[in-house]
C-alpha cells in the first residue's frame, strides 16, 4: 500500500485509490470491422498465429546517468521502481510528467487566466497480482505493425530517451526512439511542451523491403468534474460508428470498475466479447449535434471528424482543444453520468486513430503524425 501511495503521489493525477487485483489488458488487438457491417470478427480467424518481432529489449534504468547526461533544459529525472519519471517545468509553471521506458505521459498540469495550475490528464494507480502498480489513464501509445505477407507484427515497446533541448521560458522538447530488434522499422515520439500547449508526435521510418500497415491510438484521458457536466464542441455533421472499448493495458475502462469495491454501476455496459458476438449490422451514423453532452456511456470511432475538436466541462470551468495530424479517424469515449464526481471514472477518453482504414507505410518512407492538447485557458 505504501509503495501504490508514493507512485500516485509522485506522478499521479487522481489519488490511490486501493482495488482488487486488476490484470492489464494484452497488447492491443483491435477487432476486424467496419462502421457500415460489423460482422463477428472470429469469423476471420487464422488458422496460424503471426510471428511477433520484439523491440530491442530495455536496459535498466540509469537514474545518474540520466541526470548527468539530459538534466538541464527544465527538465528532471526521479526514480519510480523499476521506472523513471521525467519531469518538463516551463517558466510560466506548465509542467509534464512522462515515465520511461513506456513513453506514458501522466500528468499535464497547464497555467490558467487566474494564475493557478490545473490538471488536465486524468491517471489513475491501481495494484497488480504481484502487487506492484498498474499506471492507467494519461497519453499512451497503443499501435501494432504488420506486412501483408503475415510475416510481421510489432507492437512497440521500451523506449528510449534520445535527445532533449529547448528552453524552459519558451518550450521543451523530448525525444524518445524505439525500434525493432532487426533495425528495420524505426520509431521517434517527440513530446514538446509549449506556453500552452502539449504536442505528441510519431515519426516511423519503415526500412523493410514490404509496405507496413499501422493501426492503433494515441488514448488521451482528460480530467473532468463529470462527464455530464462536459459537452464536445465541433462534431456537428461527422460519420461515426459503435465500437467495442479499445484494449490497451492503458485504458481506464468501466470493466475495471466492476471489480471494485461499491462499484456495480455499469450493469448495462456490454464486455468486448459480447459486442464482438452480436450480429447484424451498426449503419453510419451521422452527428446531429454540435455540442454534444457526454453523460451518456459512448464508444464511437468518427471517420470524418474535424481536425480539432473543443471540450468544455462547465463544472471545473474549463475547456481544452484536442487535434490530430496524420490520422483520418477518432475515438472518443464516456464512461456516463452514472459515476460519482471527481472521482476515479470522472473522465473522457479521445484518441487519435487508425483502426478502420490502416495507415500505409511504403518501403524505405517515413511517415509522420501526432496529437495536440491546446489550453486555451491562458487569458481571461
Amino acid at each position: 500500500m505504501t509503495m501504490m501511495m508514493a507512485f500516485s503521489s509522485l506522478f499521479c493525477s487522481t489519488r490511490f485509490i486501493p482495488t482488487p487485483f486488476i490484470t492489464p489488458a494484452r497488447n492491443i488487438l483491435y477487432p476486424q470491422h467496419t462502421c457500415a457491417s460489423f460482422i463477428p470478427h472470429q469469423q476471420f480467424k487464422r488458422e496460424f498465429t503471426l510471428p511477433a518481432l520484439a523491440s530491442v529489449p530495455s536496459q535498466p534504468i540509469n537514474i545518474d546517468y540520466l541526470q548527468e547526461e539530459f538534466s538541464g533544459h527544465g527538465v528532471t529525472f526521479e526514480e519510480a521502481g523499476d521506472s523513471c519519471v521525467v519531469k518538463m517545468e516551463l517558466r510560466n509553471g506548465s509542467t509534464v510528467a512522462m515515465m520511461l521506458p513506456s513513453g506514458l505521459i501522466t500528468s499535464y498540469k497547464a497555467l490558467m487566466w487566474h494564475g493557478g495550475k490545473v490538471e488536465l490528464l486524468h491517471t489513475a494507480v491501481s495494484e497488480g497480482e504481484d502487487g506492484d502498480p498498474i499506471i492507467q489513464g494519461g497519453v499512451s501509445l497503443n499501435f501494432n505493425f504488420q506486412t501483408d505477407d503475415g510475416e510481421l507484427s510489432w507492437s512497440p515497446t521500451n523506449w528510449v530517451l534520445h535527445k532533449i533541448h529547448g528552453k524552459p521560458r519558451e518550450s521543451i522538447q523530448v525525444e524518445l526512439t524505439n525500434r525493432t530488434s532487426d533495425d528495420k522499422i524505426g520509431l521517434k515520439y517527440i513530446v514538446t511542451l509549449e506556453k500552452d500547449t502539449l504536442n505528441s508526435q510519431l515519426e516511423i521510418s519503415n526500412r523493410r523491403s514490404l509496405p507496413l500497415r499501422m493501426t492503433g491510438s494515441i488514448l488521451s484521458h482528460l480530467t473532468l468534474s463529470s462527464p455530464e457536466a462536459t459537452y464536445a464542441i465541433g462534431l456537428e455533421g461527422s460519420s461515426y460508428c459503435s465500437t467495442p472499448l479499445f484494449e490497451s493495458e492503458y485504458m481506464l475502462s468501466p470493466q475495471d470498475s466492476g471489480q471494485e469495491e461499491g462499484f456495480g454501476i455499469f450493469p448495462q455496459w456490454r464486455t468486448k466479447s459480447q459486442i464482438n458476438g452480436l450480429e447484424g449490422s451498426q449503419v453510419n451514423n451521422e452527428e446531429i449535434d454540435n455540442y454534444k453532452q457526454l453523460g451518456e456511456e459512448l464508444s464511437l470511432l468518427y471517420t470524418d471528424a474535424p481536425r480539432s475538436l473543443t471540450v468544455i466541462d462547465r463544472g471545473r470551468r474549463n475547456s481544452v482543444s484536442v487535434g490530430r495530424r496524420g490520422f483520418d479517424e477518432m475515438y472518443l469515449f464516456s464512461p456516463g453520468s452514472r459515476v460519482e464526481i471527481y472521482s476515479k471514472y470522472s473522465y473522457i477518453c479521445v484518441g487519435q486513430a487508425s483502426i478502420l482504414k490502416p495507415i500505409i507505410i511504403s518501403p524505405q518512407d517515413v511517415w509522420r503524425g501526432g496529437q495536440f492538447i491546446y489550453n486555451p485557458n491562458l487569458e481571461a
